[in-house]
């Protein structure tokens, strides 16, 4: 299928943005998603009734307060699906119905104000609808800007899927919000404008810095290859010059919009004293996944990404890099390597573990308190390994949320490998091969993976999926050490300060509950990557839920069945109980961090725990 991509507009003018057609999209994908998290969450009373036309859909109806005081209601046709009672609303607008029956398209500035000014708290609710106002002015600048194909190539590498991947979060309200950034920003440094990044390159004096190094890397041997011998001997004579000793530093690459907006102002000392020596740029052009923070190399794709500390706000988190996380990044990535390397199913599955292989972290404890604090999380570097390395002939990838999201046709990105290869048996093959090696680290060792659509890459072979890959383990991990395989191989990591959970109250990585173990890779990747594909081929190719949900509880029996040597761990992580622990994304924004919210969901696999003929 050839790509055809519609022509992307050099500029426009941003004050003519909120009257266009692509800003009445975003504004109801806003409104919608939204809506979804609010009844899904039970966070507002809704009124359902059933809707003339086809089976099973439903008048959904949250009311407010207008101005005057009069009752206002909000009006969007909607199902209520097996997995998870997952809400899914029609793609059409909501209606804002008034008391004296007059009816029109609703907008976000009304909902926020009528409906729920009624339930957040008064200080958090300014905070929240500028997360909202902020994702609808970046989704439709995306959708006037970025020029998204009508139809994808299907040759694509990953790295040109990833600026072509522009939806964002399928489900969080906040899904482009990206606060810190301007329009101009976002612009320059969103992912799907495709634009080229060249990171600034301070030298950080080895005492003020905190260093996490792959066992599998030389460092010296390692920078030369990704900075090339040239960009190495000038960052080094430049030290020199400034009567500096090069051994005496680490290089770390920073963010441009970090630089001038952060690091800048925060370390003028340490830039007037020498501890930090800015070196400009180096030679390579990069360009930012999905993840905004990740640089991907274009110069030399082979050179890995570099995951930079970024001070801005994007979902639920502010995507800084906290020293115990960069330090732990090598730590957790060696451990995870070494247990796929030496286990045969791992192998057999093919799965690829995406090294974080170097990390350089400014250690702000060396600060002054108030300066601690400015400072946490805002300077420090991970290092990926690229994903090329690994890639055998004739093999492609793409990101797993990549997989549903929609064309300009309206069809989604999968569309020519589910009609080349049949919805069942494509669907089929792809469960295999994502759902086994998951649930092996899951069973076979203890290991949660925060699998979300953009840390599982899909490793294809003209569309026929044939293994994945797997990232981001510096904070994307949850095990219990008493419940490993192998406890005695467990990474001695640097804990989490206490602090840390006032920034991120779910980052952290070692639990005694099994259950969290289980529900952190359940959470990520089974409520939200295998729902969205489920609720994607039942819309698109008329696969029903039940059959999705069938064949991905046979997958799991497949494996049980192949390992029952496993039984007991089958039982300790149980994938086909009743309820599951989901995390409330929407409450988590409207009501904040100051304590865990997670609520219980039915499992859509129960109903497929027992093999027939049990």
């Amino acid at each position: 299928m050839e790509a055809i991509l519609q022509r992307p507009i050099a500029g426009i003018d941003y004050g003519q943005l909120p009257a266009s057609l692509d800003y009445a999209r975003a504004e109801q994908r806003v409104l919608r998603q939204l809506i979804q998290g609010l009844i899904f969450e039970a966070v507002l009373p809704v009124a359902e009734e059933t809707a003339a036309g086809p089976e099973g859909w439903h008048s959904l109806a949250l009311t407010g307060r207008g101005a005057d005081g009069s009752e206002v209601r909000y009006v969007a046709l909607g199902k209520r699906k097996a997995s998870f009672g997952r809400i899914c609303l029609a793609q059409r607008p909501v209606q804002r119905l008034a008391v004296d029956g007059s009816r029109r398209d609703a907008t976000l500035t009304d909902f926020l104000g009528e409906v729920l000014a009624e339930v957040v708290p008064p200080q958090r609710l300014p905070g929240f609808m500028n997360e909202l106002q902020q994702t609808l002015l970046k989704d439709a600048q995306s959708r006037a800007m970025s020029g998204m194909p009508t139809a994808p190539d299907l040759n694509w590498d990953h790295d040109a899927w990833e600026g072509r991947l522009q939806e964002g979060h399928p489900y969080h309200p906040s899904y482009k919000s990206r606060l810190g950034f301007s329009l101009e920003d976002n612009a320059r440094y969103g992912p799907e404008f495709r634009q080229a990044i060249r990171p600034i390159w301070l030298a950080v004096a080895r005492t003020d810095c905190r260093l996490s190094i792959s066992a599998s890397v030389a460092l010296g041997t390692f920078l030369r290859e990704e900075l090339g011998d040239a960009t190495l001997t000038r960052f080094r004579q430049q030290l020199v010059t400034g009567g500096c000793r090069a051994q005496d530093y680490a290089f770390l690459p920073v963010h441009p919009w970090q630089w001038s907006h952060v690091i800048l102002p925060t370390f003028q000392a340490e830039l007037a004293s020498g501890r930090l020596v800015c070196l400009g740029q180096a030679d390579d052009d990069y360009r930012a996944q999905q993840s905004i923070r990740t640089l991907a190399n274009v110069s030399r794709p082979q050179r890995s990404s570099l995951k930079l500390a970024l001070s801005i706000t994007n979902t639920s988190t502010s995507r800084i890099l906290a020293a115990h996380t960069v330090e732990n990044s090598a730590r957790i990535s060696d451990w995870l390597h070494d247990l796929v390397a030496r286990d045969v199913t791992a192998r057999h599955c093919g799965v690829i573990i995406l090294r974080e292989v170097l990390g350089v972290a400014y250690d702000v404890s060396r600060l002054a308190a108030p300066r601690r604090a400015l400072a946490y999380g805002t300077l420090g570097a991970v290092w990926r390994e690229s994903l090329h390395r690994y890639l055998r002939p004739g093999e492609r990838a793409l990101s797993f949320n990549g997989l549903t999201q929609l064309a300009g046709s309206g069809a989604p990105m999968l569309d020519g490998w589910v009609r080349r290869y049949g919805v069942e048996r494509w669907s089929q093959r792809l469960l295999e091969v994502t759902m086994t090696p998951l649930i092996h680290m899951l069973y076979a060792h203890g290991i949660g993976l925060e699998s979300h659509g953009q840390n599982i890459v899909l490793v294809h072979r003209d569309g026929w999926p044939e293994r994945i890959g797997l990232k981001d383990f510096h904070d994307g991990v949850r095990y219990s050490v008493s419940l490993l395989a192998e406890p005695g191989r467990a990474p001695d990591l640097v804990p989490e300060p206490a602090s840390h959970a006032t920034v991120n109250r779910n980052s952290y990585i070692q639990t005694d509950d099994a259950a969290e173990v289980r529900d952190f890779t359940y959470d990520a990747f089974v409520f939200i990557c295998l729902t969205e594909l489920c609720l994607c081929l039942e819309q698109h190719y008329g696969l029903p839920e039940a059959t999705f949900w069938a064949m991905a509880a046979e997958t799991v029996h497949a494996y049980q069945m192949a390992h029952p040597g496993l039984k007991e761990r089958f039982a300790l992580f149980d994938l086909f109980t009743e309820t599951v622990s989901i995390e409330e994304l929407t409450r988590r924004r409207l009501f904040g961090d100051g304590e865990k919210r997670f609520a219980q969901r039915d499992n859509p696999l129960h109903p497929f725990r027992f093999v027939a003929g049990e």
